[in-house]
């Protein structure tokens, strides 16, 4: 082999990002040491698990763009599902069930967007104290216990499919693809680059900073905002796995540098692995841990390709 070849084949290989490397590497792990890792079943499964996680990747990866973060996504989350099934439990309407959840994932980001936007609160310390509120209206209105008689109709949403395609995996393409048009072919996903790579130039151009920070979190909440499981502690952690997938995925926290299908691909990494461990049995502590070590590899073999 010449050095010509070898260059190209270098530079073919830089540009395979870290995540994609981590993915294969899990991949071929699991499917050597647990025998039903690799079934058409399993792989399925994987997919349908994952669409929770990718549901608050997406905003959390707009978030993040814009210098950002929320650590109040998996709170929010819970709290919005009990809502639901209390609404619905009440009034027999899953329209109003639904409409009451979106409601609370709307006051909770724009709750978060003032704060952070308008009185200039850190974002940590913002949707830290948000976590805070909404787990705890979730242990006050439930008592600390799961909300039950939920109809199976509703339940049956994450169990049904079409065209044999798991219904959950339909709404989370349809909300990635909803949200790479929104993030690359509107005004609105232009000025998010910009929050985070230019925010004076926008300011200059009469852009409402504010404004569009407000936006952003809105967005979080909403996307935060559905059924999942009407337990007080249910999405309790999810967000540290959303944040995971994005800075796996290649999303910067400065400089307003996003990858959308980077935290795709962030997603299914961190499902894989949670999916992998759990065929081996491995506790879920261990499990929190072993996500941690994952984006510090990811993040390493990204290092390394950076290097001249």
């Amino acid at each position: 082999m010449n050095a010509r070849s070898l260059a190209l084949q270098t530079m073919s290989i830089a540009r395979v990002p870290g995540v994609a490397i981590v993915l294969v590497v899990l991949c071929a792990t699991f499917g050597l040491t647990s025998p039903g890792f690799a079934t058409p079943a399993n792989i399925a499964n994987i997919l349908t698990q994952s669409t929770i996680l990718l549901l608050l990747a997406l905003p959390m990866t707009v978030i993040i763009m814009t210098e950002g973060l929320d650590l109040s996504m998996g709170a929010v989350l819970t709290f919005a599902s009990i809502v639901f099934a209390v609404t619905v439990l009440t009034t027999g309407s899953p329209v109003l069930a639904f409409l009451a959840a979106l409601t609370v994932g709307f006051c909770f980001g724009l709750w978060n967007g003032v704060l952070i936007a308008v009185l200039d609160i850190p974002p940590f310390i913002t949707t830290l104290g948000t976590l805070g509120i909404a787990q705890g209206l979730s242990l006050l209105v439930t008592d600390g216990q799961s909300v039950v008689g939920i109809p199976h109709s509703i339940q049956s949403i994450y169990s049904g499919t079409v065209a044999g395609i798991p219904l959950p995996v339909i709404i989370a393409a349809l909300a990635y693809c909803g949200t790479h048009t929104l993030l690359y072919h509107t005004r609105f996903g232009t000025y998010v680059f910009a929050l985070g790579g230019n925010r004076e130039a926008l300011k200059v151009a009469g852009i409402s900073v504010r404004g569009l920070l407000i936006g952003t979190y809105v967005f979080g909440g909403l996307m935060a905002a559905r059924l999942n499981s009407a337990h007080p502690t249910a999405g309790i952690g999810m967000e540290f796995d959303a944040i995971a997938a994005v800075a796996v995925g290649g999303t910067s926290f400065e400089r307003g540098n996003g990858w959308l299908l980077g935290t795709l691909l962030g997603v299914i990494a961190v499902g894989v692995l949670r999916n992998g461990l759990n065929l081996l049995a491995v506790q879920s502590s261990a499990q929190v841990a072993c996500i941690g070590a994952l984006v510090i590899i990811a993040l390493f073999i990204d290092g390394l390709r950076a290097e001249p």
